[in-house]
């Protein structure tokens, strides 16, 4: 996605102009969304990992090897044969894709996920069914790793597992997501602080709980929904030339300068991310989230790493979505149309359909 090669040198010149030009205004000025809690040591919710305890009980994964052992309310039937066990870079063909779909008929999903153009494959994704607490759970992830692919697959081996176990996570999802998406970004820069490197990574992410869907975004992947017809983006890409981006990157003391795009030190083209550890604080982890009911307006969402969105306009996508019956089918036709089109990014898609009007499986 981006380049990060003299990564130290560029940042360590940019902090140094930016020390010298502001000064104390390295240490004020955070701009801070509402709903999001400043980060700190501790959150209030210290050691929440074991909270959880029995609350969860999971149904199905995108990691799991035998979706066949989900039962009750929310058995699935899988729709691609072998689809789990299939490795996220797709295998020698750079290509996965796979789809479920709830017994009741009433929440179709379905993924594709291409290495395309690029040499390595540094998308990840993560789809879990589940409960908490008896109630149903719907969680779905797309994860674009630049720098490496590591912030990539720790997001999808922790960020859902995380959010899961915090304790608000039914009573209050927006503060749960809020402070999951932080603290796994600081447990992930923890856990590479020996590593020479810096991974960092985007993530757009759904959550239905009940009757209403939770989306989070941090980067340039992008959620978009179809409602009564008509595609709504569920969240803005994270661009440093966004004025408020540039605004609260400005007042933490960094700079943004124009390298072939607008870049964070003249790095890193987007002004949010998981990880990149040497443009903290200025690149930060701190979700913007959208609520929406679902009603029987909804249709369905389509989130995407911007190696779609780069090729695809969003009225575009939430049409195919719609018009195909099989969520993966219009997952895998959104992948090849970006990848036909000139999209030189790994590509990966979710498709959800919502049907409303039906009654069993």
């Amino acid at each position: 996605m981006v380049c990060i090669s003299s990564l130290r040198a560029l940042v360590l010149r940019a902090a140094a102009g930016a020390s010298r030009r502001r000064g104390s205004r390295v240490l004020c000025g955070r701009a801070v969304d509402a709903c999001v809690t400043p980060r700190t040591r501790g959150h209030g919710w210290r050691g929440f990992r074991a909270v959880a305890g029995a609350r969860t009980k999971m149904m199905l994964d995108s990691s799991d090897s035998d979706p066949a052992s989900a039962v009750g309310q929310l058995q699935l039937q899988r729709r691609a044969a072998a689809a789990g066990a299939q490795p996220q870079d797709g295998g020698a063909g750079g290509y996965a894709s796979g789809g479920w779909q709830r017994e009741d008929g009433k929440l179709k999903c379905g993924y594709s996920s291409f290495r395309g153009k690029r040499a390595t494959m540094e998308d990840f994704y993560d789809v879990k069914l589940t409960e908490v607490d008896g109630q149903p759970v719907s969680l779905f992830g797309v994860f674009d790793g630049h720098g490496g692919s590591r912030a990539a697959e720790y997001l999808k081996e922790h960020l859902f597992e995380n959010l899961m176990k915090h304790p608000k996570f039914l009573t209050d999802t927006k503060l749960a997501i809020s402070e999951t998406y932080q603290k796994t970004d600081s447990d992930f820069l923890e856990s590479e602080s020996n590593a020479f490197r810096d991974d960092g990574s985007t993530a757009s992410t759904a959550v239905l709980v009940g009757g209403h869907l939770y989306v989070a975004n941090v980067g340039d992947s992008r959620a978009v929904i179809s409602k009564a017809g008509k595609a709504m983006a569920l969240s803005v890409d994270h661009k440093p030339n966004r004025t408020d981006e540039r605004k609260r990157i400005e007042n933490a003391g960094g700079v943004v300068i124009w390298a072939g795009t607008w870049r964070v030190g003249g790095v890193l083209a987007m002004s949010r991310a998981f990880g990149n550890r040497l443009l903290k604080p200025f690149v930060v982890a701190e979700p913007e989230i959208q609520e929406e009911l679902v009603d029987g307006d909804l249709e369905s969402l389509v989130l995407a790493s911007d190696g779609l969105w780069d090729a695809v306009e969003n009225e575009e996508a939430v049409s195919l979505a719609k018009t195909e019956d099989v969520p993966e089918s219009a997952a895998r036709k959104l992948t090849e149309i970006a990848y036909s089109r000139g999209s030189a990014d790994n590509i990966t898609c979710i498709v959800v359909q919502f049907q409303h009007d039906k009654t069993g499986g």
